[in-house]
């Protein structure tokens, strides 16, 4: 019986690599997590910010001179049996530089942490990068539909 848990284990396992998508390479990431917008960078960084506040994120720091900003989403927290306590919470940076007369970019990244805590007090984060491009287009729009709400 237990020989044959352990091969059912490592097929699981085996399948579950087969699985996995590839990572995108460096540009094929920028081309999702990077958008240029027609508004000063003082305009994009305002944007940007009240844009995390909307989507429900809490701004942790924001920095003009640097053009970073960090965000989290609130925390939510479960129990998993034979697992113990679960919590998650999303974080995203922003960095938001000039990019040309009257223009300036941002750069989005979102990663999803997962803490757990077994009955024994052993603790585990596991961090993943969000790469789907439809979270970045969402959010892209909304920093979007904020500038032109700026804009005079």
């Amino acid at each position: 019986m237990r020989n044959a848990l352990a091969v059912l284990l490592i097929v699981l396992l085996a399948g579950a690599c087969a699985m996995t998508e590839p990572e995108p390479t460096p540009l094929e990431l920028q081309a999702f997590q990077q958008r240029e917008f027609p508004a000063p960078k003082r305009v994009l960084f305002a944007a940007t910010v009240s844009s995390f506040q909307d989507l429900g994120y809490i701004v942790d720091a924001a920095d003009f001179d640097t053009g970073l900003i960090t965000v989290s989403s609130p925390a939510r927290s479960g129990f998993v049996p034979f697992v113990g306590t679960v919590n998650s919470q999303t974080r995203a940076t922003a960095f938001v530089e000039e990019a040309g007369e009257g223009a300036s970019r941002a750069r989005l990244n979102f990663v999803t942490g997962t803490e757990s805590a077994d009955a024994y007090g052993r603790m585990t984060r596991q961090d993943e990068r969000i790469l789907d491009p439809a979270v970045y287009r969402e959010a892209f729009e909304r920093i979007d539909v904020t500038i032109f709400t700026r804009t005079p």
